[in-house]
């Protein structure tokens, strides 16, 4: 009885834990979801909707592009760029895969297992490794946790990103989760997302990514600092095989493959941060930073507010040609850093006072230059804004401290004053160069100087220098314009202009060739005659050469003054280049211009720019200035392109020299491309002191020079060619064979062969 007694309570027991284990287990099923369905609507804070998941906010670079398809740079809060899985090399996806959530194809956005592990883990106080595949990890980039939290807050925070992940996979595909998720990760060195990685690294695509690039790149995601290859390679390199190491687990590498992978040294020899002052064309892109800017500010997306540079992922169109303006920077630091800036050093060495040269008071006009280059430091600017006194700061200049300072060989570490580093920045030439299509008015090439890094002033757009014999093109275009022939003859004698205020006007001549005889105009500009000119400046006037001007593309301020017939004006490289272009474009000027388009992270077309145009000068007149400006290079100031750089095609050019030799400029015309440079010191007073060595044809035009031999040697690319000019569809009815007409001076000047100039 006893026995029997005691089987039936047994099953009574047995029954009701049973029954308690499924009535707990239902509760606490039901528990779980009703914690899930009040952490989906918000109770908990609030849980991503669709709506964000499809935008989530992030901060997209705006993208720059060359003409060619090639990135040029990026503005960005985060550098980051989106793309799509296609775009993906096939070793990113397995190295990813392999490393990060070998289940993802099996689960639909919570591995079980491995949420068991981690829950375990922050329960016990031990870790047990993260539980996050690669779906919650995506949840957690898209919407961020705050920094400090509890292990309370961690688990609710965990169980929002649960459901952020199952939404993810019930709306989006294995491929698109795969995609956004090497969107939205950072893989150190200002590089956010896998495109931004691929080509900080190593200079590629992420479809162009092989095994041990891909494995280094996921295995960087760790801990982007601790193993990045820049700082601890040795890490990096070890961090790097165990990703291989796990693709070859799974199936993604053989044994072979990885036997020889693993023993490869990580190659980053193409590594470069993407940042303002480094890569192509820095100049050109810091004033598109500058222009893009403004055109944000003055335009709206759809919610009405205005777009963000560095947050909106707009992609700007330039019409830069990436190997014309590879082949102009690689001009400008071939000439200047291995010629010129040595010939300059060399031709101030044992001067006191160098490289600056002043009349009188020396020294007073040398401290007063200094103190002021000192006043526009952002080292002062610092000091003021921290409330020090002129004083103070003067003093604080005169303290060594370690600095790293520009040199054409490369950065030099060393230790002197910040007033010191002034002086050694003052004896460094600059330049310019800026390269157009003269028939399209794309800028080609933009070269605003030396160094961005160190020397951050823009030469081409900004900077406004005089401009030298450079101008007289203008000067010469009235006269021919007027009437006047290349073969009109002027006395070569200076002209004494009296002015309104009772002084007197007479230009020098830099050369006695040919003095008291009669010249032709065609000479005098191949010559750069300034008697000439005066005398033409004379006949017409100062504000009629000043239309033409205008008429041609110079938007800046000219002075109504005679010396303008000698370059006394100040204008930028960018006009000069813009109105050289009308000659070659048949009379018609055609603006400059450095955008095609601009579009949303999207690809729809916000804006499209065409140059504006207008007829300036006559067909005739154009054609004729081209005739006339290739003399400058046949027999004139820009010969030494044929003796010294071989140069047989045709080339219309002239170069400039201002007072005492502080800016030499080169305008070079082709009949496909015109460039304009110029070169000199940062201050004027900062010169060579002979002319043989401080004009134009020794300074500017070298560089015009290497560049265009790098350009037609490449033609394949470049698409510039050795070509003539195109001939005028118009009568010829001038003559350029000069001498012929003293032989007889009743012959029609329409009887001259066009080819006999």
């Amino acid at each position: 009885m006893s026995k029997k007694r005691t089987t039936k309570i047994s099953a009574k027991k047995v029954r009701h834990y049973i029954w308690g284990f499924w009535i707990t287990y239902f509760l606490i099923l039901v528990l779980v979801i009703l914690l899930f369905i009040t952490i989906g609507y918000g109770w908990f804070g609030k849980i991503p909707s669709f709506r964000d998941l499809e935008n989530p906010e992030s901060n997209l670079a705006t993208e720059i592009f060359s003409s060619d398809g090639k990135l040029l740079g990026k503005y960005y809060v985060e550098n980051r760029s989106n793309i799509h899985y296609q775009d993906l090399s096939p070793n990113i996806v397995n190295a990813l895969i392999a490393t990060e959530d070998v289940r993802f194809e099996r689960h639909s956005g919570i591995d079980v297992r491995a949420t068991v592990r981690m829950l375990f883990g922050v329960l016990t106080g031990t870790d047990r490794g993260g539980g996050s595949t690669i779906t919650q990890q995506l949840a957690k980039n898209l919407f961020p946790r705050k920094p400090r939290y509890t292990k309370l807050e961690l688990g609710v925070m965990k169980l929002k990103e649960w459901v952020t992940a199952v939404k993810l996979e019930r709306n989006y595909s294995k491929q698109e989760i795969l995609a956004m998720y090497l969107n939205t990760v950072d893989f150190g060195s200002i590089s956010f997302g896998i495109k931004s990685a691929a080509r900080t690294y190593f200079n590629k695509t992420p479809d162009q990514l092989n095994p041990e690039e891909a494995a280094l790149l996921i295995g960087i995601l760790k801990a982007p600092s601790y193993f990045s290859p820049v700082r601890n390679p040795d890490r990096a390199w070890n961090r790097r095989n165990i990703v291989l190491q796990q693709m070859e687990k799974y199936g993604y590498l053989s044994p072979m493959e990885y036997d020889s992978l693993k023993e490869l040294p990580i190659d980053m020899s193409d590594y470069m941060i993407q940042d303002h002052t480094s890569g192509l064309a820095t100049y050109f892109r810091e004033y598109l930073r500058m222009y893009v800017t403004n055109w944000c500010n003055s335009h709206s997306k759809e919610d009405g507010t205005p777009y963000n540079l560095y947050r909106d992922g707009l992609k700007v169109y330039t019409t830069i040609n990436t190997v014309l303006q590879e082949y102009a920077e690689q001009a400008v630091q071939q000439y200047l850093g291995k010629e010129l800036q040595p010939s300059f050093f060399k031709h101030w060495k044992g001067f006191r006072n160098a490289p600056f040269v002043f009349e009188k008071n020396q020294d007073r006009e040398i401290a007063h230059l200094m103190i002021s280059a000192m006043r526009r430091t952002d080292r002062y600017y610092r000091l003021s804004k921290d409330g020090y006194t002129d004083k103070e700061i003067y003093r604080n200049f005169q303290q060594p401290v370690p600095m790293t300072v520009f040199s054409w060989k490369g950065p030099i570490d060393t230790v002197m004053t910040p007033m010191d580093s002034i002086r050694y920045y003052k004896f460094f030439l600059q330049a310019g160069l800026m390269s157009m299509d003269p028939h399209t008015g794309f800028i080609r090439a933009y070269v605003g100087g030396i160094d961005n890094k160190y020397f951050q002033y823009d030469h081409v757009i900004l900077s406004k220098r005089q401009v030298g014999s450079t101008f007289k093109p203008f000067l010469y275009t009235l006269a021919i314009q007027e009437g006047e022939t290349p073969c009109t003859r002027y006395p070569n004698v200076q002209p004494v202009i009296e002015l309104w205020n009772g002084d007197k006007w007479a230009p020098e001549n830099s050369s006695n060739d040919r003095r008291g005889e009669e010249v032709t105009l065609k000479w005098a500009l191949a010559n750069s005659n300034n008697w000439i000119s005066g005398q033409l400046m004379k006949k017409y006037s100062p504000q009629d050469v000043i239309t033409i001007a205008h008429k041609m593309g110079v938007t800046s301020y000219i002075p109504p003054v005679y010396s303008i017939a000698l370059g006394s004006a100040d204008l930028s490289l960018y006009e000069m280049v813009g109105a050289m272009s009308t000659f070659v474009n048949k009379g018609q000027y055609i603006q400059p211009i450095f955008i095609t388009r601009i579009e949303d992270q999207y690809g729809n077309v916000l804006e499209q720019f065409v140059p504006e145009k207008q007829e300036a000068i006559s067909e005739k007149t154009a054609w004729l200035m081209i005739e006339m400006l290739k003399g400058v290079v046949e027999s004139g100031t820009s010969v030494r392109l044929r003796y010294k750089y071989g140069f047989m095609n045709e080339i219309a050019g002239k170069t400039g020299t201002t007072q005492n030799q502080s800016d030499g400029w080169f305008m070079g015309i082709t009949p496909d491309l015109v460039t304009g440079i110029w070169v000199g010191c940062e201050d004027r007073a900062a010169h060579f002191r002979t002319l043989d060595l401080g004009q134009g044809a020794n300074m500017a035009l070298p560089i015009w020079a290497i560049y265009m031999q790098k350009v037609y040697d490449d033609s394949t690319h470049t698409g510039i060619t050795r070509r003539n000019f195109d001939r005028p569809d118009f009568a010829i009815d001038v003559t350029f064979n000069c001498d012929s007409l003293l032989r007889n001076p009743a012959k029609k000047p329409g009887k001259d062969k066009f080819d006999e100039f």
